[in-house]
């Protein structure tokens, strides 16, 4: 048993880096190719939809009602002695001058209501949203449900 010997020039031979750049430079290609079609808008229709938006769009036909500024004293267990919040009303401009005149109703919606809330959601900072959506309904009832588009808290301040 004799072991045969490989002659040294047959060792394997190394590849090359180039497959690897070449590679390289494919996944670089495509992938550029790629974000291109997709900002351009030839992917997924993009930019069409700019094309189709005016640049100025018309504003709608809205005024803001301000509410008086409400103070609510707080009970003795809370941190806090006061709630003070003001806000304002979005209406339709054929509608202001009705919802103006329900204001004394208004305010008393929301007083009522804020006083009813429990101290624990008005401490807590992401409550406001909720709070939000339930005087909006409140006032809503009060003006009737197309008057009032939204309302625009411009002061919630627990002191």
């Amino acid at each position: 048993m004799t072991q045969t010997e490989a002659p040294p020039d047959s060792a394997p031979k190394r590849k090359g880096k180039l497959p690897l750049v070449i590679g390289l430079a494919g996944a670089i290609a495509l992938g550029g190719g790629g974000f291109y079609a997709t900002y351009s808008g030839m992917i997924l229709g993009a930019g069409e939809e700019e094309e189709s938006t005016p640049a100025h769009a018309a504003l709608p036909d809205i005024t803001f009602v301000p509410v008086d500024p409400i103070t609510i004293s707080l009970g003795p267990q809370s941190s806090a002695r006061h709630l003070r919040f003001a806000s304002q009303l979005e209406v339709s401009s054929p509608y202001a001058a009705e919802v103006q005149l329900l204001l004394p109703r208004i305010s008393d919606v929301l007083n009522s209501y804020l006083r009813a809330v429990e101290l624990a959601q008005l401490e807590d900072p992401s409550a406001l949203m909720r709070l939000k959506s339930q005087m909006l309904r409140r006032v809503q009832i009060v003006t009737g449900q197309d008057r009032v588009r939204d309302l625009l808290i411009s002061e919630f301040v627990l002191n």
